[in-house]
């Protein structure tokens, strides 16, 4: 269902009085990832909820209406010469629908390697407004950067897939586009790449992504540096350049660097039989994590300075066996692995039981007693049932 803004309260008012279990969406783009709802049931999006709200240059903070697009949302403010340092979204490419609504993008709360020199989207939130289960509306945060009225409902409602409310607006803080962009690509022995890594997140040049990408047997850094001064950037990348003398250096211009991130984000896993996989590991761990057997030959990228990467397989190159292998590898080096999505007949749980599980199940009651929102999808807390209902 699309509802028109007038009629969205009192439909999830009605919903609630008859306790019809309900699923929170966007534009629809990405309703398959993560663990299949129970008992089929209706699906909300806010692709009527459409537009920029306000945005103040000046101030550098946006309004969005949640079933806004992202490619929407970075088009009004490239022409302020401003930006939302936010990776697009798997498989979606830069452009129209397919880039994903805004918020869509904060319930899953996924962040790329933007987020190496800007943080992730849950930092960049200072404002959000929702829709409880039985309609109730309600607001957090401001308009303003340093605003802090209210609870921090914003880092609550990132990443909760849906289960906990309805967003249907959300205020961004953003930030002036870069006049100046290059990169680098570096390539060689692992033992190098991961010093050099290391090297990069230690250093005073504040890159803006250090990737570690892996695509059709191909293996190394992707790094992105931007400043106001070209001569800063082309002193920088000399100091990137004498620090990897061992390693194979590929200077990238804005296009170049541009084509190779969007590599490194497309998503291979389209498919219904392929799997797509976030992993995350603390960073000084990531590089024990890549010499697991199981990412020797398929795709992958990881964002260096978080340790979070995803790794995406056609069916014939990945086993459920072999995903397992790779959650308990993450669970032994202190991370996690998510399933966001696998083939048809395999069943491996989204995610497993959090040590906060009875936390994350007070704060469900709190704001949906009736469990009417995502049955079977909240984060932190492992589905009933691997297999999905018939």
């Amino acid at each position: 269902m699309r509802p028109e803004p007038s009629e969205l309260q009192e439909l999830v008012q009605d919903l609630h009085r008859q306790g019809i279990a309900w699923l929170p969406a966007g534009l629809g783009s990405r309703l398959h990832w993560g663990p299949p709802v129970q008992a089929e049931p209706l699906v909300l999006s806010t692709a009527g909820l459409r537009g920029i709200r306000e945005h103040n240059p000046g101030d550098f903070t946006i309004t969005v209406a949640a079933g806004t697009p992202l490619s929407e949302v970075q088009q009004e403010l490239a022409q302020h010469r401003q930006w939302l340092p936010l990776d697009w979204p798997w498989g979606s490419g830069a452009a129209g629908e397919a880039s994903g609504s805004i918020g869509g993008l904060v319930a899953r709360g996924l962040a790329g390697g933007l987020r190496q020199r800007y943080l992730g989207v849950r930092d960049q939130l200072i404002g959000i407004e929702l829709l409880r289960a039985d309609g109730t509306r309600a607001r957090a945060g401001g308009k303003v950067v340093k605003n802090v009225a209210g609870y921090d409902l914003m880092r609550l409602l990132t990443g909760s897939w849906g289960s906990l409310a309805l967003i249907t607006a959300v205020t961004l803080r953003t930030q002036p586009q870069p006049p100046e962009r290059r990169g680098l690509w570096l390539s060689g022995a692992a033992p190098e790449l991961a010093a050099t890594a290391s090297w990069l997140l230690a250093s005073s040049l504040s890159p803006e992504r250090i990737d570690w990408q892996q695509s059709e047997g191909s293996t190394g850094l992707l790094i992105s540096l931007a400043s106001i001064s070209s001569q800063t950037l082309s002193e920088q990348i000399a100091c990137v350049r004498e620090r990897a003398q061992q390693l194979q250096v590929e200077p990238l211009g804005p296009d170049a660097l541009q084509q190779r991130v969007a590599e490194g984000q497309a998503d291979r896993a389209g498919e219904p039989a392929a799997w797509l996989l976030r992993l995350g590991v603390q960073p000084d761990r990531l590089d024990t994590l890549l010499q697991e057997r199981a990412l020797a030959a398929i795709p992958w990228c990881f964002a260096a300075g978080s340790g979070l990467g995803m790794v995406w397989a056609a069916r014939d190159r990945l086993a459920g066996h072999q995903v397992e292998q790779l959650r308990r590898r993450c669970h032994d080096l202190g991370g996690h692995l998510t399933v966001l999505s696998q083939p048809a007949g395999s069943y491996i749980p989204a995610w497993l039981d959090a040590p906060s599980r009875p936390l994350i199940e007070a704060i469900k009651r709190q704001f949906d007693p009736l469990q009417q929102l995502a049955r079977g999808r909240l984060p932190g807390v492992q589905p009933a049932s691997e297999e999905p209902a018939r």
